[in-house]
């Protein structure tokens, strides 16, 4: 069964707050869905507080683009994401993966215990949303997003997640479609595609600074869509229809230009 479109914004703080603000108010009136913040620790205010406030703002459902499971305690992490789910009155939903690219120098800086191995790094997103789903208890759900790469995640991704996205590169058309399949031939989760390269322009925190839009283009990769939004309108309901995906996750700086777009598909 194909799920319905809805469209993300990740709109970390790197203005003055009343901007910020604006910002969010625009990306809430342009029918996207959700609001998302990354979890990069002292380049912004933490997930919890900015989420708190998007959701007293707006209507927008909230999340994190995602929590690093390193970063802190298994227990502390679904407390916060319990609290937020609470709070939103059931508007939060948890992403979470097992860090960044670099994570390891980051956890160095700030005399945190080293990372651990991949299979520790699993084993602490697991007990997070173990702990979340007892925290819960029988009559809350919060969603759980997860971003995974390697097959073991993808498989504890199958088991406890609501929604899946995959960490993506260059990886062409080809790569993509088979990664997605088991997820969408059991068609219990959906899946999210994060899209950080729109035309030329590259999203701050959501792909490295040196990303070339033009090597994507030349893969076929899903990490990027034309930045005219008939021709993006094309692309998008082509990635639904034979991939699978059906929730878009797009930087704030292309929001109001893509808001167009998000209003032709949001209904569909």
């Amino acid at each position: 069964m194909t799920k319905p479109f809805r469209f993300g914004v990740v709109a970390p703080l790197r203005t003055d707050l009343p901007t910020w603000r604006d910002r969010v108010r625009r990306v809430a009136d342009s029918g996207y869905s959700t609001l998302l913040v990354p979890d990069f620790p002292q380049m912004q205010p933490a997930p919890g507080p900015m989420l708190a406030t998007v959701a007293a703002l707006t209507d927008l459902r909230v999340g994190t683009w995602v929590y690093a499971s390193p970063l802190r305690p298994a227990w502390l992490t679904a407390w916060e994401a319990h609290s937020l789910s609470l709070v939103t009155e059931g508007r939060f939903e948890m992403g979470i993966g097992t860090g960044r690219p670099g994570i390891e120098d980051e956890l160095r800086d700030k005399r945190m215990p080293p990372v651990p191995p991949p299979s520790g790094r699993l084993a602490g997103v697991r007990e997070t949303v173990r702990a979340l789903r007892e925290l819960d208890g029988p009559d809350h759900h919060t969603p759980v997003a997860m971003a995974v790469s390697g097959s073991k995640a993808r498989a504890l991704a199958a088991e406890v997640a609501d929604t899946v996205t995959f960490a993506l590169g260059d990886q062409p058309r080809g790569d993509v479609e088979r990664l997605a399949r088991d997820f969408r031939a059991a068609g219990k989760i959906e899946l999210a595609l994060a899209v950080p390269v729109v035309g030329d322009h590259v999203a701050p925190h959501m792909a490295s600074p040196d990303t070339d839009p033009a090597v994507l283009r030349a893969a076929d990769a899903m990490t990027v869509l034309p930045d005219d939004p008939a021709a993006a309108v094309e692309e998008i309901q082509r990635r639904r229809e034979e991939i699978g995906f059906s929730y878009f996750i797009f930087g704030a700086d292309v929001a109001d230009r893509f808001s167009p777009v998000v209003a032709e598909l949001a209904g569909r």
